[in-house]
């Protein structure tokens, strides 16, 4: 099934705008502090950039060769990247509103 007209712009779109809301979080979170990082501290930073990396890769893995015109493969691994890389950010913003 072939994907909407607009879908790779609007989900890189979409990424790009969770990833400016990841750096402001880390930004307001105080990643640059001089306190010594605790276990909760890594975590959050380790899903944070998680988060990034698959976010990063969706431009990437949607505008990527596929077989047919008509595939719809590499918009599926992007959308599943993006839901990845969207809930590594909220998860890391949640952890550190817990700790």
């Amino acid at each position: 099934m072939h994907s909407p007209t607009g879908s790779v712009a609007a989900l890189s779109s979409a990424a790009a705008t969770m990833f400016s809301v990841g750096i402001i979080f880390l930004g307001y979170w105080g990643i640059h502090e001089a306190s010594p990082w605790h276990i909760a501290d890594v975590l959050v930073v380790a899903l944070a950039l998680t988060g990034f990396a698959c976010l990063g890769l969706v431009p990437w893995v949607a505008t990527r060769p596929v077989e047919s015109d008509t595939s719809d493969a590499g918009m599926r691994v992007a959308r599943r990247l993006f839901v990845a890389g969207m809930s590594g950010i909220w998860l890391a913003v949640a952890l550190s509103l817990l700790t």
